[in-house]
């Protein structure tokens, strides 16, 4: 079978791999239909999280069809349902794991980035990691995976209805996390610099501001947040310098959720964390529940995510797909690869 198999720093090559064993106890056998690249999928393409094993599959948010299951799996699960998967696997052993946040599992494994992803034409994962969509169509069922991180983040920051959320970043996850934050009632600005990634914003219940050049970002933002400023800031670009601007924004005993990825330092001013007595809190992946929850916002709020989905691509394309989501950021907002059409 074929896959798309990153051979070393920044090279991918489409090859031939053997199929896998058939589904042990517990697993099920997965065809993958459509598989979303992201942000992290650059990163580990161009070797810059610092853990990266090659040669490696990638691909950790997708869809996928039921080829076949394992013994001792959930009634529910059956060959033909489409599935997404949630790729965190944990050790049960670790302090993070001892307290219930298995999400950052200290020898924690993911698809696609610890072991082979979705860019494969089959994969077995436990049935743990599978959860049903219905009928939702596949480039949406791989989106839940980047909303589960949105949903993680609202869960971190304790939005509740009436807050003001600041969001900077209105890529994927920035749009995601509007989308989650306005599902919980709360005030949403979403904050590029680039027009076009703003488009969609109104779509997914959020106000939107374009830092121009210019434009005081602080004081618009205080402008629109009014009072004390907003009880939420998050960060989502992964721009070292935003997360001074949330730190200096956000209200007193407010909250500042770091779900950007980025290997360089910040500039925090640490005296703020102290005189204004913030949360700072980071966002890495999802817990089960959160995954399920995702699942329910992407099935209501489908018409306003899909027009997110911006490029597609056959398996065969991936190659010359990831350097062109990387050398085009402002036009791609989210890529996929399309496995059934290869």
């Amino acid at each position: 079978m074929r896959a798309a198999v990153t051979r070393a720093r920044g090279v991918m090559e489409l090859v031939d791999v053997p199929e896998p064993d058939a589904p042990g106890r517990g697993e099920v056998l997965l065809r993958p239909d459509a598989v979303g690249l992201c942000g992290s999928d650059f990163h580990y393409f161009r070797g810059e999280l610092g853990f990266e094993v090659f040669p490696r599959i990638q691909g950790h948010e997708f869809s996928a069809v039921i080829e076949a299951v394992g013994p001792d799996c959930a009634d529910e699960l059956g060959a033909g349902e489409r599935v997404a998967v949630w790729p965190v696997r944990a050790c049960g052993h670790c302090y993070p794991c001892r307290i219930g946040r298995e999400n950052v599992c200290v020898n924690l494994s993911l698809v696609g980035v610890h072991r082979d992803g979705a860019l494969q034409e089959r994969l077995r994962v436990p049935a743990t990691q599978v959860f049903p969509v219905g009928d939702l169509e596949p480039a949406l069922a791989a989106f839940i995976e980047p909303v589960s991180i949105a949903v993680r983040a609202v869960v971190r920051a304790r939005i509740e209805a009436g807050e003001k959320a600041v969001i900077f970043g209105a890529g994927p996850i920035g749009q995601s996390i509007a989308a989650a934050a306005d599902d919980r009632g709360a005030s949403v600005l979403l904050v590029d610099r680039v027009a076009r990634r703003l488009a969609s914003g109104g779509a997914l219940g959020a106000e939107t501001l374009l830092l121009d050049e210019g434009v005081d970002t602080i004081a618009a933002v205080r402008e629109w947040a009014g009072g004390d400023g907003p009880e939420v800031v998050f960060e989502a670009t992964g721009v070292p310098t935003v997360a001074r601007t949330a730190v200096e924004l956000v209200a007193q005993a407010g909250r500042v959720v770091v779900v950007g990825l980025s290997h360089t330092d910040a500039p925090i001013r640490v005296g703020d964390l102290a005189f204004k007595e913030i949360d700072v809190l980071g966002v890495s992946c999802c817990q089960g529940d959160e995954f399920a929850e995702a699942v329910s916002l992407v099935a209501r709020r489908q018409d306003a995510l899909r027009g997110l989905v911006t490029h597609e691509f056959t398996l065969a394309e991936t190659p010359a797909a990831i350097e062109y989501a990387i050398g085009h950021p402002a036009e791609v907002m989210k890529a996929v690869i399309r496995l059934e059409e290869s």
